[in-house]
């Protein structure tokens, strides 16, 4: 329970010197990896019976020849692909939108290093440097944040392309 409390405790004054905007980044990279593990999730349980479903009604048609039955096999392959690639561009934008919200902090905090410079002038080092590190850290933290994000976007779209890969392959067209 102390753990919690003290990591609570660096959480919090992390933001606090980060400033607001780390609550904007901090809300994206929630939202991309709730995307991210519902993927994970759907392709290791609910898209193998998905496929298992397809391959039998494929199986238990008594034409897979005929014009009709590629047309339907290719229904069938995009519907998949469809389920497989759902919230996909929604991941890639959270990435992508990671470190453009640390880089709106930056700017949140350059606008109060200048400000503070206007009021107080430039004999207070530490008022300026309050307001640096409040431009550094969401920067860093967006960057951070896509980093985590590409990585295993990367391999999640790896394994949706094996996957899709993988049902056109148990459906075979003579």
């Amino acid at each position: 329970m102390l753990y919690l409390m003290e990591l609570w405790e660096s959480i919090r004054d992390f933001l606090s010197t980060g400033g607001d905007v780390l609550y904007f980044v901090m809300g994206a990279l929630f939202l991309m990896w709730v995307l991210m593990i519902e993927r994970f999730w759907f392709l290791t349980t609910a898209y193998p019976k998905m496929k298992k479903d397809i391959i039998a009604k494929w199986e238990a048609r008594q034409d897979t020849t005929s014009w009709y039955a590629h047309k339907i096999r290719e229904a069938w392959i995009s519907e998949a692909s469809d389920k497989l690639n759902a919230r996909m561009l929604l991941v890639k934008t959270t990435i992508a939108m990671c470190p453009l919200i640390g880089l709106l902090g930056t700017v949140t905090g350059m606008i109060a290093v200048f400000e503070t410079m206007a009021t107080q002038g430039t004999g207070n080092p530490r008022l300026m440097a309050d307001g640096i590190s409040m431009a550094t850290i969401p920067t860093m933290a967006g960057m951070v944040a896509a980093l985590s994000g590409m990585f295993f976007s990367t391999r999640l779209e790896s394994r949706v392309k094996r996957a899709r890969d993988k049902l056109i392959d148990s459906l075979p067209h003579h």
